[in-house]
């Protein structure tokens, strides 16, 4: 663990302490009392990766509509390697210059990242069921077939 996340981690459990936190944090919350005890100060870099991140949040929510009626995300991001360096790089699925190989790149990283968010899902659940031994425990069912097809189908207007 790097030092700058057992900083956080430490004013963390500070502020828990100092504010009689009621076990849901706030991140805005915690980083305003941060910034305001002098815990945490904003370099250069980390202004410029926040409106960055800003930046991507605003691609990230781009949609568009095609001539089918189908409404898709504009922009898309793949990670690249350069060096020891990763980068997020974006284009515009539109953009005729954009390579083909960045979307195919763009769109394995995020069906990873669903396949990854699903195994975390189904170990949180299975821990809690473990934990609590509820008399109905959570199920969880990870094939998404039926819901991405009920998705699909076209909104019926309602007469």
């Amino acid at each position: 663990m790097s030092a700058y996340t057992n900083q956080v981690k430490d004013y963390v459990e500070r502020y828990k302490a100092e504010t009689g936190n009621d076990g849901l944090l706030d991140p805005h919350d915690v980083a305003a009392w941060a910034l305001h005890n002098g815990l945490h100060k904003p370099n250069p870099k980390t202004i410029i990766d926040a409106i960055a991140a800003d930046i991507a949040q605003v691609w990230r929510e781009e949609y568009r509509t095609d001539k089918h009626g189908r409404r898709y995300r504009a922009k898309h991001a793949a990670t690249h390697k350069k060096g020891n360096k990763t980068l997020s790089l974006w284009a515009d699925l539109d953009d005729p210059e954009a390579p083909h190989n960045h979307f195919v790149r763009s769109f394995a990283q995020r069906r990873q990242q669903i396949v990854g968010d699903c195994l975390q899902l189904k170990t949180d659940v299975d821990v809690y069921n473990d934990k609590r031994e509820p008399d109905e425990p959570i199920q969880v069912p990870l094939d998404f077939t039926l819901d991405v097809a009920e998705l699909q189908q076209p909104l019926r207007k309602v007469a």
